[in-house]
């Protein structure tokens, strides 16, 4: 009960669905095809560059029209070299880099169903060669859960999973503080877009 943890104060709408995190770890967001995704992550990926030096592998697209337009839509120029863009870094790469001084802290891998031969033991040896930094896996999804046995896994061991639909997020957060109103809301990704999904099923 005396122990002491490296968290981080969040405010805003992240506290509110987060709360306040350790920055270590894996986090989960998964979800369908153009349900806002990619835009959801980008927008918390900027927001975590206040915190640390956040690195983005984009295992699926790569340096696309629609990555670069994404990247644009949330401003991401205006944190400058606090992120830093891989074009599918594989992951003997990216362990090479994370073991270099003053390396990313923050390390999202776009998406998990692209890491070749990567299975649960890979993962866990992954998490243990770098305790201190906080591993965010994006994973497509089937039937309302991470699609294959590896990122149903992930998600299963993650501290913070977050499902995205019809341009909202939803949170289940182990960093919850219910008195103090901290974790467990929902994200607005895009509100026209947002209200125009869910209203089609409040009719």
């Amino acid at each position: 009960m005396e122990a002491r943890f490296n968290v981080v104060k969040f405010d805003g709408p992240w506290k509110a669905s987060i709360g306040c995190p350790e920055l270590c770890g894996t986090w989960m967001v998964f979800g369908g095809s153009g349900c806002g995704k990619t835009t959801f992550v980008l927008q918390m990926c900027k927001y975590l560059t206040k915190f640390g030096r956040v690195a983005y592998d984009s295992l699926e697209q790569g340096l696309s029209l629609s990555m670069v337009r994404a990247w644009e839509r949330v401003g991401m120029q205006e944190v400058g070299s606090k992120i830093i863009f891989l074009p599918k870094e594989e992951l003997a790469d990216l362990k090479e880099r994370l073991h270099k001084k003053r390396s990313p802290d923050i390390i999202v891998i776009d998406s998990v169903q692209y890491l070749t031969q990567f299975y649960m033991p890979d993962y866990v040896s992954l998490r243990n060669e770098f305790p201190n930094k906080l591993f965010i896996f994006i994973s497509h999804e089937s039937r309302g859960l991470p699609d294959g046995k590896i990122a149903q896994k992930i998600r299963y061991d993650a501290d913070v999973k977050i499902r995205v639909e019809g341009y909202k997020a939803f949170f289940t957060t182990r960093y919850e503080d219910a008195k103090k109103g901290e974790g467990g809301a929902d994200y607005v990704i895009w509100a026209e877009g947002a209200r125009e999904y869910w209203s089609e099923f409040a009719e």
